[in-house]
């Protein structure tokens, strides 16, 4: 297995290099990859920051990606659940949290913005320290 990084993931992904998407269509679809939470939350950031991928296109791409044969993703269940967190409107990296923070009685932010997003939208209270 391979571990791949964020570029190998934003090229297949977006097809945007005809030499590179091609290299890592065939990495991908060619062998079994690891790919960390880490690398995920750096391909959320430019596809929606560089490639203006909306939470809706984002998470269908994300899960896409995913859900395929070849790919092992670190933290499956973790994902899922910040997919389903940016579709809810909160930042990917911020649902992360979350979801890693699903077993404890709340997670504490000075983030406002974060709190009322987070509202009843979590496996856990966002509360504002």
């Amino acid at each position: 297995m391979l571990a791949i990084d964020t570029n190998v993931v934003v090229r297949y992904l977006t097809g945007d290099h005809p030499e590179q998407s091609l290299r890592a269509r065939q990495i991908i679809d060619g062998q079994a990859v690891f790919v960390a939470t880490t690398v995920l939350l750096e391909v959320e950031w430019v596809l929606r920051s560089a490639r203006g991928y909306r939470p809706e296109r984002l998470a269908a791409a994300l899960a896409a990606f995913g859900g395929l044969p070849t790919v092992t993703l670190e933290d499956p269940a973790r994902i899922a659940a910040a997919l389903e967190g940016i579709v809810n409107g909160l930042d990917f990296a911020d649902a992360l949290h979350l979801a890693a923070a699903r077993d404890c009685e709340a997670f504490v932010t000075f983030d406002r913005a974060f709190t009322k997003a987070a509202a009843g939208r979590g496996p856990v209270e966002v509360r504002t320290a």
